[in-house]
């Protein structure tokens, strides 16, 4: 029998789609809730087109801490992108402490696009770790040499998902070839005297881990692994301590949809964390780890129709951390918004 979530998430998936594909070039097609149109569809950048990336690929996945998962949309596998710099981050706090990690990468927002130039002027320290350059620092952080801090990142990406992921060569090979904005942060980084490590060995390593390759089903798994307290819930392996998990969401939530963060926080209110590979995470705690795929990006960088997705979840089922309602059982409120007709 199939669930009222599932159902749910099929038909948002299907007005999603129908939302950013208009038939003709100036058409807005009825969104039955969903706002979409030719000026909001996005691109795909020619880097996910390595990875098999279509215009109608989408898909969405829900996975609660109880380890039940719901999904919907295409299987495809994709680069995580700037998606495992949250787990990073998380390695590196309990790898060092969280104490000593505050004194190398900050955890303010910075209002500037995800690939700036930019350290704080007096502490020489990068914004957040969600940014490139806080993300290159806090890899470097992962361990002495560059297989060791490949290692870690891969061993926590791989507990979390509760399998082995693997990088994409052709992606990780292209994006080394145009590597010289990172290179550039690193060497910064250097120059300020906030990192020792060789620039080219840390890009290298930073860049591999985000071509790992995950589904949208790996992520809603991962991001459950986040809103558990750092315990997978299909596996129940510890992969982050309580702090660490913890942490990792509280960036997520100011920082991790970059220089459109504070949209996000007003219009989903949830702890979230997006690549240019077109998957958002988001975690709301002790409940459930989400996750969408759409390869369209908007100018921030970030998956238009996972945006969308998020947002009409959001809504829907009175998700935002800031609404003071109490939340809800996700399959009982599906099947109220099935009978009284509100479903997309």
């Amino acid at each position: 029998m199939t669930s009222a979530l599932t159902t749910y998430l099929d038909r948002l998936s299907i007005a999603l789609s129908s939302a950013t594909a208009p038939e003709t070039p100036d058409a807005v097609q009825p969104d039955r809730g969903i706002t979409g149109d030719v000026d909001t569809q996005g691109d795909i950048p020619d880097l996910s087109f390595l990875s098999g990336a279509r215009e109608d690929h989408l898909a969405v996945a829900i996975c609660s801490v109880d380890g039940e998962i719901t999904a919907a949309g295409t299987d495809h596998e994709f680069p995580i992108q700037s998606i495992s710099k949250a787990f990073a981050y998380g390695a590196a706090i309990d790898l060092h402490g969280m104490d000593y990690v505050d004194t190398v990468v900050d955890e303010e927002p910075s209002g500037e696009e995800f690939n700036a130039l930019s350290l704080d002027p007096h502490t020489k320290k990068p914004k957040n770790p969600l940014v490139n350059i806080g993300a290159i620092r806090t890899h470097a952080m992962l361990g002495s040499t560059r297989q060791e801090r490949t290692q870690r990142l891969r061993t926590v990406l791989d507990a979390s998902a509760g399998h082995a992921l693997e990088p994409h060569r052709e992606t990780w090979q292209e994006e080394l070839k145009s590597a010289d904005r990172n290179l550039a942060l690193a060497y910064m980084l250097r120059a300020a005297g906030s990192m020792t490590e060789d620039a080219t060995e840390v890009v290298g390593g930073y860049i591999e881990g985000c071509s790992v390759l995950a589904t949208v089903t790996d992520l809603a798994v991962m991001a459950a692994t986040l809103a558990s307290g750092g315990t997978n819930p299909l596996t129940g392996e510890e992969v982050f301590s309580r702090v660490a998990a913890r942490q990792v969401l509280s960036v997520m939530l100011t920082c991790g949809m970059y220089d459109n963060a504070g949209d996000w926080v007003s219009d989903v209110g949830l702890p979230a964390k997006s690549g240019v590979g077109g998957g958002i995470i988001a975690g709301l705690p002790s409940r459930f780890g989400v996750a969408s795929y759409a390869p369209q990006l908007d100018l921030h960088g970030n998956s238009v129709r996972g945006t969308l997705f998020f947002e009409r979840l959001s809504t829907d089922f009175a998700l935002h951390m800031l609404d003071g309602v109490e939340p809800r059982d996700l399959e009982e409120c599906a099947q109220e918004l099935m009978e009284v007709g509100t479903h997309p």
